[in-house]
């Protein structure tokens, strides 16, 4: 299966200002790239079942991240509002490749263009509209 969704370069329109953030926006931008050149090679079950765990699994360690310098930080005290937004955005994000990963349990695939442009765009709209204003808050404190 070929996908029709190129390669994402990282470009520093992507960076937050926040070293932490900005290199492991960069290390999931390279696995979603590596994810979509594995699945134009084999596409299958297990390499669905595999990229979604892994990409799980780094992305709550991303958010764990992004969320301990709230809390360092305060950002919910001065910025309720956003930092409401951004934990929602967390939440569903993950609430949907939860959803993903038992569909895939169920033995119904998803399409690998589906998958890799809901993740990309997911993270990319996220950085580019949440994860920006919490790297100038933070840019600010720190």
């Amino acid at each position: 299966m070929s996908s029709q969704l190129g390669e994402i370069k990282w470009s520093t329109d992507y960076e937050t200002g926040v070293e932490e953030i900005d290199e492991q926006h960069h290390i999931l931008v390279n696995t979603l790239n590596e994810a979509n050149e594995l699945l134009t090679k084999e596409y299958s079950l297990e390499n669905l079942q595999n990229i979604t765990k892994d990409l799980l699994s780094y992305a709550l360690y991303h958010f764990e991240t992004e969320e301990e310098l709230m809390q360092e930080y305060n950002y919910e005290g001065e910025a309720p509002k956003d930092f409401e937004n951004h934990m929602k955005q967390h939440r569903d994000f993950s609430a949907k490749v939860v959803e993903v990963r038992d569909s895939l349990k169920s033995g119904n695939l998803i399409g690998q263009d589906e998958l890799i442009s809901f993740l990309l765009n997911w993270l990319l709209n996220h950085i580019d509209k949440t994860d920006k204003k919490l790297g100038k808050f933070l840019s600010e404190k720190m």
